[in-house]
């Protein structure tokens, strides 16, 4: 069960209900009037909780698990254990991350402005709005109806906040437009200036950086990531990108649709990334290239050329996985001839 400190579950639900939730068949023994108190991992799960199998690594837990009823593919069904209720589904994770918020939704707060904070005359706020304690609320910043900043936000002069937007505490956001059903975790910084210069033998001279960065509907942008804003044309983010900790985005970049970027990733600037695609975890981009719709970057790799659509490089550089996966072998066979030779 998570700690109730910090999570409220709203259950107990009758399994025809989360079915319907998870939008997933009822099979195995299920009794759809039977009522679930709680989700858990298949080696705690007990008889009133919910667990999921969506990895066959795991199938040896699902088939000891004591969890009343589990969400599953059909190819496992048939290796549950007798007694345990089914909800069949070719989809199982997202069953169960649906399943999940029904147990465990999001706090509900009702709006109002915090005595520390700051809150410009010149500022307009929507229906419902909350600001936490000392959030700073700049001239002219537009913030719209059921959006909650929390303690020590800053939001500067100008910015537009759409509706039902989450700023978690102590992230800051200049010269940007964000959507609407956002969520900005702590520390993020939006909107900072470019780093751009022109050399000279004097010394670097500063390039104004005069865009903004445009964020979409229903987008994440994790803890401590950096979006910096455009030069002139500006930084964009397009609808439903996930945003992972400590990401950097550089000026101009701009992301379609989709788009996932994992932690410590970095784009540089006016690099594009087509929609729905996929940088892993510590992948770089190198600036002024394009990654086509479906492309993905492997973790710890170095891009320095394009990436075709719907194909996945790796390496540094990176380039075609399957080309790089050759090398690895090559760098294998060639390592063991020198050993022989060594010890021959």
């Amino acid at each position: 069960m998570a700690d109730p400190r910090f999570f409220t579950n709203v259950g107990p639900f009758r399994l025809d209900r989360l079915a319907e939730i998870a939008e997933a068949d009822l099979g195995g023994t299920a009794d759809p009037a039977r009522l679930l108190q709680d989700v858990a991992p298949l080696d705690t799960a007990q008889a009133d909780d919910l667990s999921f199998l969506d990895n066959r690594r795991y199938i040896k837990a699902f088939t000891g698990s004591r969890a009343g009823a589990c969400v599953v593919h059909p190819d496992f069904a048939e290796r549950a254990p007798e007694g345990m209720a089914l909800l069949v589904t070719p989809e199982p994770y997202k069953a169960y991350a649906r399943i999940a918020s029904a147990f465990y939704p999001p706090p509900k707060r009702d709006g109002g402005i915090h005595p520390t904070a700051l809150v410009d005359d010149s500022a307009t706020l929507g229906e419902g709005v909350w600001i936490g304690p000392y959030a700073i609320v700049g001239p002219n910043a537009e913030i719209a109806a059921g959006v909650r900043l929390h303690a020590h936000v800053v939001v500067d002069a100008g910015v537009r906040i759409g509706e039902r937007t989450e700023v978690m505490q102590g992230a800051t956001l200049s010269h940007c437009l964000i959507g609407r059903g956002c969520l900005i975790h702590a520390g993020a910084r939006i909107g900072n200036r470019g780093f751009g210069f022109a050399l000279d033998p004097g010394g670097y001279v500063d390039v104004p950086q005069l865009g903004r960065v445009v964020v979409g509907d229903a987008v994440e942008i994790g803890a401590n990531a950096t979006i910096d804003r455009g030069a002139g044309p500006d930084t964009v983010i397009g609808d439903g990108c996930k945003i992972d900790n400590l990401v950097q985005l550089g000026h101009n970049v701009r992301l379609g649709r989709g788009c996932v970027l994992v932690a410590q990733s970095g784009v540089a600037g006016s690099s594009k990334l087509d929609d729905f695609v996929m940088i892993a975890a510590q992948g770089g981009v190198g600036g002024h290239l394009t990654l086509h719709a479906k492309a993905q970057l492997a973790a710890k790799s170095g891009l320095m050329h394009d990436i075709p659509p719907g194909e996945t490089f790796g390496g540094l550089p990176a380039m075609p996985l399957k080309d790089y996966f050759r090398l690895v072998t090559l760098w294998k066979r060639q390592l063991k001839t020198m050993e022989k030779k060594k010890d021959g």
